[in-house]
């Protein structure tokens, strides 16, 4: 799929429209008091940069808060606030060994959720999010796994807030929610002239995996 985000704002507003001309199947949601949790879970991000597919996708993790607050029958809005680690790796062949070299960016993410119910238990979001750079570094991995060495990076040459849009499903387990989304970034990760000319055009992408539970 060319464009995912695309694809899934399309499909939330569908569903939108689907929910409020279908009284009958917004009824079998019911209109729920504002709900609070924690929530976490995997990332796997990649660096992307116009015109390039290679894929050099990361695991990361995630962690933070989300409200869940209703704005009409099967419908809500649900801010969250997240430390997300994301970046990309790519690999490395020479005389002295083998490995990884994994490019680290951490940040604190302010994602916006439009949440759609498009059954009881089943849901569909999307929205923006801005993210704020919190540390950048490259982690050296030889091929057993062994840290060979961690080089902390200087922020100043980075942007230091990203931003872009998301959207994915939910599905809700008694207090538990499960989720998965794909989130594309529009703001490239190196400022101009401060890192090097792949990192000034690459931009942040990814699929998050996360389990939500309610306070």
């Amino acid at each position: 799929m060319k464009n995912p985000i695309r694809a899934i704002s399309l499909a939330v507003l569908t569903m939108a429209l689907f929910v409020v001309s279908n009284p009958s199947s917004a009824q079998e949601v019911s209109r729920r008091n504002p709900t609070f949790g924690i929530k976490g879970g995997i990332n796997l991000n990649n660096l992307y940069v116009d015109n390039v597919t290679d894929q050099n996708m990361k695991v990361g993790a995630n962690v933070g808060l989300y409200a869940k607050l209703p704005v009409a029958t099967g419908f809500a809005v649900q801010p969250e606030i997240t430390y997300s680690m994301k970046g990309s790796q790519t690999t490395y062949n020479s005389v002295l060994g083998s490995g990884k070299y994994r490019f680290n960016l951490d940040y604190l993410e302010v994602p916006v959720a439009a949440v759609v119910n498009i059954a009881p238990n089943f849901n569909i979001h999307a929205g923006p999010y801005v993210a704020f750079l919190l540390s950048a570094k490259v982690k050296d991995v030889d091929a057993n796994g062994t840290v060979n060495g961690v080089t902390q990076l200087n922020t100043d040459n980075f942007h230091s807030t990203d931003w872009g849009l998301f959207g994915g499903l939910g599905f809700d387990i008694g207090g538990a929610t499960l989720g998965a989304r794909y989130t594309k970034g529009f703001q490239e990760v190196g400022k101009p002239g401060a890192t090097s000319n792949f990192l000034q055009n690459a931009k942040n992408s990814g699929f998050t995996f996360y389990v939500g539970i309610g306070l």
